[in-house]
């Protein structure tokens, strides 16, 4: 699950289904259970694709904490327990053209 010049190093990573919903405009986004943990940035990536082209959402490991009480050993049992949370901030950011340079989208607290 690397693009957009990425270099994530996953540990971890699930592929168990697609969660799809149609913004404004005809723009398709959909959610391929695509989730990766970088051990180096303790940042969680999770994939979202918006009319076929793939959108690398992330979360750091302090948001998950902040917001969701995540724990430094299990932070992606965390993005699965709040995974519709998750998913609707970086629709939210999709819809709004709020993406970083490399084509990704950072969900911050303010986003949940």
């Amino acid at each position: 699950m690397v693009g957009y010049g990425d270099s994530i190093q996953a540990d971890s990573m699930a592929s168990l289904g697609n969660n799809r919903t149609s913004a404004s405009g005809g723009t398709v986004i959909s959610f391929p259970r695509l989730e990766c943990w970088n051990t180096i940035t303790k940042v969680a990536t999770v994939a979202a694709d918006v009319d076929k082209n793939r959108v690398l959402c992330r979360i750091s490991l302090a948001i998950l904490q902040d917001q969701f009480g995540a724990l430094d050993e299990t932070p992606m049992q965390s993005v699965a327990q709040h995974r519709t949370a998750i998913q609707e901030a970086a629709r939210r950011l999709i819809e709004s053209d709020v993406y970083e340079e490399d084509g990704s989208v950072i969900i911050r607290a303010c986003d949940l």
